[in-house]
């Protein structure tokens, strides 16, 4: 029992210093450049067009895809008209010359 009641009494007391370390921020006496800032618009920059780039991919994947199997489906439909034969046709004709030269 005693040790749960130090558990509890611990947590409240790091959840009151985290509390007033941020509400309380006393002057930081330092520094920061130019180039620091530019480094971390840089970062965001990359952060921001690598997350967009995923999503891009992702919502375009599908339309990717119906535009090959339209196109697919475009080239075969013009190698039925340009011999007048279907890839089925082509198929069974070379089954059966293989068939006859064995």
């Amino acid at each position: 029992m005693r040790t749960t009641t130090t558990r509890t009494l611990r947590s409240c007391l790091a959840v009151a210093a985290l509390s007033a370390a941020i509400a309380l921020p006393g002057s930081a006496f330092a520094y920061v450049g130019p180039g620091a800032g530019i480094s971390v618009l840089g970062a965001l920059w990359g952060l921001i067009v690598g997350v967009g780039m995923a999503i891009g991919v992702i919502l375009f994947w599908p339309i990717r895809m119906m535009i090959r199997k339209s196109k697919a489906k475009k080239a075969g439909e013009e190698a039925v008209a340009a011999d007048g034969t279907t890839t089925a046709d082509a198929v069974d004709e070379s089954a059966e010359s293989e068939n006859t030269a064995s």
